[in-house]
């Protein structure tokens, strides 16, 4: 078994990616999905999000936690951990049915949150930073003053594209970003024969 993490900044194109990547046969697991699932009710981390911040609701947490290093460190400090296990149960599961699977491990804050642990190979998605802030404008309820302040809360693309195995950029055209990902898990199938 293989498994990868795929991240890149905001709106580069990692959803696009993964989708690919699970068309072409990937075991595709995204940590966002499972934040979602640990901060909900019965979830892992809800009882500890409500007691450290008053609520489990993802809008009202990043409203919390957004600009403030020492409550967003205590957020992901509840939230991290569990979002991990859940990611190692499923990876467990799939290698129990497929030894020789690659499994990708999607997630947006991936080098931030020290999620590399375990990873064989890392892939990173970019584009240009005005492609970036397009995209994002795109997407509902984005503003221009709330896309900014989200860009510049995250490592700088530079630094991801330096410790990466694989970089796929998306400034071109979708049949471009695809022919790029065939290359990366090609490679992938390669490394996990």
């Amino acid at each position: 078994m293989l498994i990868a993490g795929l991240t890149g900044g905001m709106a580069c194109g990692k959803t696009f990616v993964a989708n690919a990547l699970r068309d072409l046969g990937a075991h595709v697991i995204e940590a966002d999905e499972l934040g979602h699932l640990v901060l909900a009710p019965g979830g892992e981390a809800h009882v500890a999000a409500i007691s450290a911040f008053g609520s489990a609701e993802r809008s009202t947490l990043a409203a919390a936690v957004f600009g403030k290093p020492a409550e967003l460190a205590r957020l992901n400090a509840i939230v991290h951990p569990a979002v991990r296990n859940r990611a190692r149960r499923l990876i467990d599961k799939i290698a129990q049915h497929e030894p020789g699977a690659i499994v990708i491990y999607v997630a947006a804050i991936l080098l931030e949150s020290g999620g590399l642990e375990g990873l064989s190979r890392l892939i990173v998605v970019q584009c240009s930073a005005e492609q970036q802030r397009v995209r994002a404008l795109e997407r509902p309820g984005a503003t221009e003053e709330s896309v900014r302040a989200r860009l510049e809360h995250q490592m700088p693309m530079a630094e991801k594209v330096a410790k990466a195995d694989y970089v796929i950029d998306t400034s071109g055209t979708k049949e471009e970003t695809l022919r790029q990902t065939k290359l990366v898990f090609e490679d992938l199938r390669r490394l996990a024969s």
